[in-house]
């Protein structure tokens, strides 16, 4: 995020003060945050669709399901490793420019991956893709939050953020559905479709906003000791991990309990619930981030122990996908906006290794997952999953002061 005056109220700042429009009427810039949200969708879509179309994928590239699923991986590597020195190298680009470079990634790397019939070039450009979304991610919530009045930053992020549940609850639904029916390549096309559509809406409806002075990006070690930071850092890595255990092989679990065919119906009631938690988050954020993590934490936690229930009936997971979805529907513009006040006059560095360390936190969720699996069975997931979520409360409760402030 970017470190301007408007990032942490009441907070005092020595960054260079920058010259950028003021928000109309103390409105939300809608038109413009639903384009955000839309690249929010891309971004979150493009890493989830393998999920959605791996039988064919991985028929057409003479591979396992497993190797094909790696290009999951591929692209959360891409993001981890490229986002921090990327975020350096273009901290001085215009924001609307950095924008619609990433929107183009995504196109070039999506065209890519739909006319690919090798493996290792298919692995290449979810790598690209990957590079893109970590240039979006460290930009994105910034860009809401600079474009809103200062007593709805916290909303607008909530807005932007709407694009993952969408993605989760219906791209990969209509992903799957796509290619099926016509295809995975189809359903990739399709992405490329959104993203070039989305160039223009970007060009047309979102402001363009300044980049940060020369010499002005923190550097990470001086970042890390900021009071605040680490804590937001370490809740993010420790919920992340939980949230894409699970996510990731839910499927696996609900056949170890007798449910297979209620995967679909289960991950619906997730994204729809999911939806209602970051509609939730955006209408309380602004008042009070603490009592929202702690309580969407905790709600992911008895979603965990519900799933944990030997012999659980369908009523009981739909159950439990729901308190999931609340509880993890808000967990992005939380900790975006957590880490955005804790960083203070660094929050841009602060932003990009959150980023940094969500796409860590899903490849080695995904690998976890995979071991956990295969060592201990599907019955281990669920308690992972609480093991995950304990330290997280302890750390959110304990972060009083900085991180997670009681103010709020």
């Amino acid at each position: 995020m970017t470190h301007d005056t408007t990032v942490a109220a009441g907070s005092a700042t020595s960054a260079p003060v920058r010259t950028e429009p003021a928000p109309v009427s103390g409105r939300l810039p809608l038109p413009a945050l639903l384009a955000l949200a839309t690249a929010v969708f891309v971004t979150s879509l493009t890493e989830t669709l393998p999920a959605g179309v791996l039988p064919g994928m991985s028929a057409d590239l003479g591979v396992g399901e497993a190797a094909t699923g790696q290009s999951v991986t591929g692209y959360a590597l891409g993001t981890a490793l490229t986002a921090v020195p990327l975020a350096a190298r273009t901290a001085g680009w215009r924001r609307k420019r950095l924008l619609l470079t990433s929107t183009a990634g995504f196109a070039a790397a999506n065209t890519v991956t739909a006319v690919s019939s090798s493996y290792a070039l298919t692995m290449g450009a979810r790598f690209l893709a990957g590079v893109a979304a970590g240039i979006a991610w460290a930009l994105l919530a910034g860009y809401a939050r600079r474009l809103a009045p200062a007593h709805l930053q916290g909303r607008a992020v909530a807005v932007a953020m709407t694009g993952i549940p969408l993605a989760l609850s219906l791209g990969v639904p209509a992903g799957s559905f796509l290619g099926e029916a016509v295809g995975w390549r189809v359903a990739f096309t399709a992405m490329t479709v959104i993203a070039v559509v989305l160039l223009g809406w970007i060009a047309l409806a979102v402001p363009d906003l300044p980049g940060e002075p020369r010499g002005g990006r923190a550097p990470v070690a001086r970042t890390l000791k900021t009071p605040g930071v680490l804590p937001v850092l370490a809740v993010t890595v420790a919920l992340v991990l939980a949230h894409t255990v699970l996510y990731t092989y839910v499927a696996a679990y609900l056949d170890h309990l007798g449910l297979a065919g209620s995967t679909g119906l289960v991950l619906l009631v997730f994204g729809a619930a999911s939806l209602a938690g970051i509609w939730f988050t955006g209408r309380r954020i602004d008042h009070g981030f603490r009592s929202l993590t702690l309580a969407g934490t905790i709600l992911f936690a008895v979603a965990a122990a519900a799933f944990a229930v030997p012999a659980a009936s369908t009523a009981l997971v739909l159950v439990a996908a729901a308190l999931w979805g609340l509880g993890w529907g808000g967990a992005p513009t939380l900790l975006q906006t957590a880490v955005a006040e804790a960083g203070g006059d660094d929050a841009d560095t602060a932003q990009t290794m959150l980023v940094s360390l969500w796409n860590a936190a899903m490849a080695a969720g995904g690998v976890a997952g995979g071991l956990l699996l295969g060592g201990l069975g599907a019955g281990a997931l669920p308690w992972s999953v609480l093991a995950l979520l304990v330290p997280v409360i302890a750390v959110v409760t304990g972060a009083r002061a900085h991180g997670f402030p009681a103010r709020g």
